[in-house]
């Protein structure tokens, strides 16, 4: 898998001054351009899309010092329509306008180019099993919340706390598969998964699917339908909330190179136990998978 990121960042490179498509960079990859985007994400903490962008304009930047083309040459060059969209990216990177930057000599920013090694790490073993579902539903209070890579999400700690508790006991009342009890139903997110994009979040439960029009659904809950599938199922014990947010981490970075499954879309499921004094938790985590050919 790693040799495949490399061959694609090479690509990328040879493309800079035309369209990157992901698709195409995709079948370099050998994956899909849903697990591409996600694996790419959390193995570099920035978008697939970001990267493009921060080293087309490095490699722009260098163009603009060098003073052999006029800045319209380069703006067309690199893919911008105008010398004015030119100019507002490049100042969004660098901080200082093309024109600027030419006549002062300023010092700029640089991306550089990315290589994946393999570094041996892997100490903590990570406890997993695959299972295949059949369809089911997720019911309950849906909010739409930005996303949070690290430390607690304001958003969706207020939303919590503003369901009812009877709409909770209601809702427990539906659970009858796993994983069991109330849990956290992430959908709908942004395919880069960057920090503040936007989510959908469900708080309630998987059940068999609710009669026709959403009857023994409490008032106010969602119903999300979810297809068959395969998922692969981790869990986790440790300090809340940097434990469950390290396993997600760790699921990309670790367990996907390492076995031949790869992300497909779909909610994402967790399942959290607090310790009474809500330092500690117990988490288990369902991630929708399908396996890879490698």
């Amino acid at each position: 898998m790693l040799e495949r990121l490399n061959q694609t960042m090479e690509h990328i490179e040879r493309r800079l001054d035309r369209t990157v498509d992901v698709a195409e960079l995709a079948r370099v990859a050998a994956t899909s351009e849903y697990h591409l985007r996600r694996m790419f994400s959390a193995l570099a903490g920035m978008p697939l899309s970001e990267y493009i962008r921060r080293r087309r304009l490095t490699v722009a930047g260098a163009a603009v010092l060098a003073g052999r083309e006029t800045l319209l040459d380069i703006a067309t060059r690199y893919g911008y329509g105008s010398g004015e969209a030119f100019a507002r990216a490049f100042r969004a990177l660098h901080g200082v306008g093309p024109g600027e930057a030419r006549r002062a000599g300023s010092a700029l920013i640089s991306q550089p180019r990315l290589t994946f090694r393999l570094t041996v790490e892997g100490s903590n073993s990570m406890r997993y099993r695959v299972v295949d579902r059949p369809a089911f539903t997720v019911v309950g209070p849906k909010a739409r919340v930005p996303l949070v890579h690290a430390g607690p999400n304001r958003a969706i700690i207020d939303f919590v706390r503003g369901i009812a508790r009877e709409t909770l006991e209601d809702l427990e009342k539906l659970s009858d598969q796993e994983p069991q009890g109330v849990v956290a139903v992430c959908d709908d997110l942004d395919p880069s998964r960057a920090e503040g994009t936007e989510l959908d979040y469900y708080h309630g439960v998987v059940t068999s699917a609710p009669a026709p029009g959403g009857a023994g659904v409490p008032g106010g809950a969602a119903v999300l339908s979810v297809p068959a599938g395969t998922w692969a199922v981790f869990t986790t014990s440790g300090p809340a909330p940097e434990a469950i947010q390290y396993l997600w981490r760790d699921v990309f970075t670790e367990w996907f190179p390492s076995n031949p499954y790869r992300s497909r879309p779909g909610p994402e499921i967790l399942r959290t136990r607090m310790s009474p004094d809500t330092t500690e938790a117990d988490a288990e985590l369902w991630l929708p998978v399908e396996r890879e050919e490698r």
